[in-house]
Order: C-alpha cells, then sequence, then structure tokens
C-alpha cells in the first residue's frame, strides 16, 4: 500500500474517529498515572469513543479525559502514544515472529533436511527473536504515532462518561463527537 493510498484510508472518516479516540483514551490512561491513579488500567477504542476497564473514580476518569483532550489540542503529541497500547505487543510479535520463521529455514520443502537440522538452528531464531523484539520498540512507538492514533484530534469533544460493571469488572465508557 503506497503512502497517498494509507493516508487516504486512514483517514476515512471511520478509521480517523477511532485514531483521535485511540489518541484521547492514551492520553487519558497517561494522565491518570500521572496523578497517581490505577496504573492497572485497560482501554480500547471505537468510532463512539473509548472504553476503560478497570477500577477508577469515574469523575477522576471524566476530569482526566478533558485534560487530555486540552492538552492534545494544545500540541501535546506525545500525550496519543503508550509504551503498553497493543499496538507494540502486536507488532513485536510480527518482527520477532517472522524473524525466528526466516532463521529457522522458512517454508522449504528441503526433504533432505532432518529435524534435529533444523532446532540446530533454534538458538539462531530464539536471538533473531530478541532482536525484533528489542527494534519493535520504537518501530510500535512510530507505528502508533503514524497509523493507530491520530494526535490532532481536530474538533472532538467529550459527551458523556458512564460507568457499568460486568463480570465484577468495572468498565468505563467515555463517549465522543466531532
Amino acid at each position: 500500500m503506497s503512502g497517498g493510498l494509507l493516508s487516504s484510508f486512514l483517514d476515512l472518516p471511520a478509521i480517523s474517529s477511532v485514531r483521535r479516540n485511540h489518541a484521547l483514551e492514551h492520553a487519558t490512561l497517561q494522565i491518570l498515572a500521572e496523578r497517581g491513579g490505577n496504573v492497572r488500567l485497560m482501554g480500547r477504542s471505537s468510532i463512539w469513543g473509548f472504553t476503560v476497564y478497570g477500577d477508577v473514580d469515574t469523575r477522576e476518569l471524566l476530569e482526566a479525559a478533558q485534560d487530555g483532550l486540552r492538552r492534545l489540542k494544545a500540541g501535546q503529541r506525545g500525550l496519543a502514544v503508550h509504551p503498553n497500547c497493543g499496538s507494540n505487543y502486536a507488532v513485536a510479535g510480527v518482527i520477532a515472529g517472522l524473524g525466528a520463521f526466516l532463521a529457522l529455514g522458512g517454508m522449504t520443502k528441503d526433504e533432505n533436511e532432518g529435524v534435529l537440522e533444523r532446532l540446530s538452528r533454534l538458538p539462531l531464531a530464539c536471538a533473531v527473536g530478541t532482536l525484533g523484539v528489542i527494534a519493535s520498540r520504537p518501530l510500535g512507538t512510530a507505528f502508533q504515532a503514524r497509523v493507530t492514533t491520530k494526535a490532532d484530534v481536530g474538533n472532538l469533544q467529550i459527551t458523556s462518561a458512564t460507568k457499568s460493571s460486568r463480570a465484577g469488572t468495572t468498565i468505563h465508557l467515555v463517549r465522543t463527537k466531532g
């Protein structure tokens, strides 16, 4: 996919909404952490806003979201990228898995190669996988910043924050528009 085609795809209204909400979700979680809040939270973004799973006061969450939105609009783009985002783990998995796959011989169908010969490359596969995980840190961050989040939140507004519980888990839904 060329840069222009990818950019066009990322700017589709529904995709752009998810990316902006993802940036706001990250900003909210980072602000809660700055304030000494519960760091055992998990989020998930959608076209309608974002959901935070974990025990946090709804008012504190809403205040952090409003502060995050204000700070993103003021240009604090770094808040859109979170070190524990699933995007980082996905990038790490793909790079490490691909590297290990290639180190083990890929999809060759060499009938003469035995299991022991392939297993002899296991240390190389582990080393390549480890290097992939190390390399994935900056790549995951760049992937978040350019693909899965959009720090330029434009006219995004928070419309509500509600709390519910399911199977003993506290769930907050922060709705947005714009």
